[in-house]
Order: C-alpha cells, then sequence, then structure tokens
C-alpha cells in the first residue's frame, strides 16, 4: 500500500497528465506550457518540473497514455466480435462519435504531427500502433480471414487515421456508407453480419 504522500504524488501527476491531455486540443502542441499546465492542474510551476524533466516530456506522457487507453479499449471491443463483419460495423460506428474536430481527435492528430519531429514520441505511438495491429491481425486470423491478415490490419488501422483526418475537413462525411468498400476489402458482403 503507497504511502499518503506517494498517493499525493500519484494523484498530482495525474492532474497534470489530464491537463495536459485537455491543454493539447486547445492550443496544439507547441502551445501548451509547464506554466498552463500547472495553472490547468491547481499547483505551482515547479510541480511540472519536479515530476517530468520537461513539458515535451509531460506531453509524450500524457499523449501516449491517452492514445495507448483509446487503442486498448478499441482493440478490445473490437475483437470481441465474433463475425469479422459485425466488428467492421461495430468500427465505423465508434468512428461516427469523433467528428475530427473533437478533443480526441485532435489530440491524435497534434500527435501525429508532433511525432515527425520527437522520435521518442514517434516510437512509442509506432509500438502503440504495431500492437493495435497485431491484435487485429490475429482477431482476422482466428476469424477465418484467407488473405493477409496482418496487412488487412494495417490496412483497418490506415483507414480509422483517414476517416477521422477527413471527417476534419468534411463534416457531412457519410461514415456508414464507407461500410460497403471496408467489407469488401475483407470479402464480405454488403449487408450488416455475415462472415462471407
Amino acid at each position: 500500500m503507497a504511502s499518503p504522500s506517494a498517493a499525493r504524488g500519484q494523484e498530482t501527476r495525474q492532474r497534470l497528465l489530464d491537463a495536459a491531455v485537455a491543454l493539447v486540443p486547445e492550443l496544439g502542441w507547441g502551445g501548451v506550457t509547464t506554466r498552463l499546465v500547472a495553472e490547468r492542474a491547481g499547483v505551482a510551476p515547479g510541480v511540472v518540473h519536479y515530476h517530468f524533466a520537461s513539458v515535451t516530456d509531460l506531453l509524450v506522457a500524457a499523449g501516449t497514455g491517452f492514445s495507448g487507453g483509446l487503442l486498448d479499449q478499441m482493440a478490445g471491443e473490437l475483437t470481441a466480435h465474433a463475425d469479422i463483419g459485425e466488428g467492421v460495423d461495430w468500427l465505423l460506428g465508434e468512428l461516427a462519435r469523433y467528428s475530427g474536430v473533437d478533443p480526441a481527435s485532435l489530440l491524435v492528430v497534434e500527435m501525429f504531427l508532433a511525432s515527425t519531429r520527437l522520435p521518442g514520441l514517434r516510437e512509442r505511438l509506432g509500438e502503440q500502433i504495431t500492437a493495435f495491429r497485431s491484435c487485429v491481425a490475429s482477431w482476422l486470423a482466428e476469424r477465418g480471414y484467407q488473405g493477409d491478415a496482418q496487412a488487412a490490419a494495417a490496412m483497418l488501422a490506415a483507414a480509422v487515421d483517414g476517416i477521422m483526418l477527413h471527417r476534419a475537413l468534411d463534416p457531412g462525411l457519410d461514415i456508414a456508407a464507407l461500410a460497403g468498400p471496408l467489407r469488401a476489402m475483407f470479402g464480405l458482403g454488403l449487408g450488416k453480419g455475415g462472415n462471407r
């Protein structure tokens, strides 16, 4: 059991992470400062540097904590479907919850952009995406997918990212209309359900 001071430290660290996750969509990756994070978390600015070597380290920890949780949840719920077609339908329904300009979408886009300049962030995001694709590939293979499951999982992950980028640019994009082409990629019929 953690001591009271260790528990307080963990609680403060989590408040800093939560503040960073909220600020990146509002201000952009480069707009977040130690002072702003401390203010949002309700702590003195020096507390940020007690827990993190730099604001960049804080942003990487906060962002990858968020993306890792999101990908793990999505992979878990997708692979709980007994049928590939049902899983694809579920995934599109899930994506419809995001506008492309909502805080979660903006955070992920900011992270992708920042990863082009930050090798450590790029490596951590790459590991998360690789784990997601591996989970999806195993699910596809277990459900009898006859093609290259690794390649199909990579295409599905890329389609998710692409759909979210397009949603930001085209709010009227009909995600339900994408079901046919996505199902066709897996050799499935056009209707809901049925692993054909």
